[in-house]
C-alpha cells in the first residue's frame, strides 16, 4: 500500500470522528503487516479523560481482531470548520502504545495535510529513548 493510499484511508476515518467538545477531527489508518488495514477515529467525551485518540482506536481495532505487527500508520486531523493546513502529531499516550507493538527502528509515521503533503518519521524519532516490553523480560 502506498502511503497515499494509507493517507487517504486516515481522510476516510477523520470523518467518522465525534468530536463535539474540541471540534478538532483526526483520523488514523495503520497498515498491518498481514496487509490489512485499519481506520480508527478520535472519540470524545464529555468526561475528557475517557477520550480516545485515533490512533489507539486504529491500533486497538486491529489488536482485537488478531493483527498485533505493524508497518506503518497515517493520520491527519484538524479543526472541522476550516480547511487542514497543520500537521496532527500522536500525543504521548499513542506513542507509547505504538511502541508496545511496533518496532522502533522500523515503524513509520506518516503525519499528512494531504494525500501529496505529509511528513514520515520513524517512530524512535518521535519517541526516542523509549521503554517497551523487552526491558519486563
Amino acid at each position: 500500500m502506498t502511503d497515499r493510499e494509507l493517507i487517504h484511508e486516515a481522510y476516510e476515518a477523520r470523518k467518522m470522528s465525534y468530536c463535539p467538545y474540541s471540534e478538532f477531527a483526526v483520523g488514523a489508518a495503520i497498515l498491518a503487516k498481514s496487509g490489512k488495514v485499519y481506520r480508527g477515529c478520535n472519540i470524545e467525551n464529555a468526561g475528557y479523560n475517557p477520550t480516545n485518540c485515533a490512533e489507539r482506536t486504529a491500533i486497538f481495532k486491529a489488536v482485537s481482531e488478531g493483527d498485533t505487527e505493524f508497518v506503518k500508520i497515517a493520520i491527519i486531523g484538524g479543526n472541522i470548520n476550516t480547511p487542514i493546513d497543520s500537521y496532527a502529531y500522536p500525543c504521548g499516550p499513542c506513542r507509547q502504545v505504538m511502541r508496545e507493538f511496533c518496532d522502533p527502528d522500523s515503524f513509520r509515521i506518516i503525519v499528512a495535510v494531504s494525500e501529496d503533503k505529509y511528513e514520515e518519521y520513524f517512530l524512535k524519532e518521535l519517541l526516542p529513548k523509549s521503554f517497551g516490553p523487552e526491558y519486563l523480560q
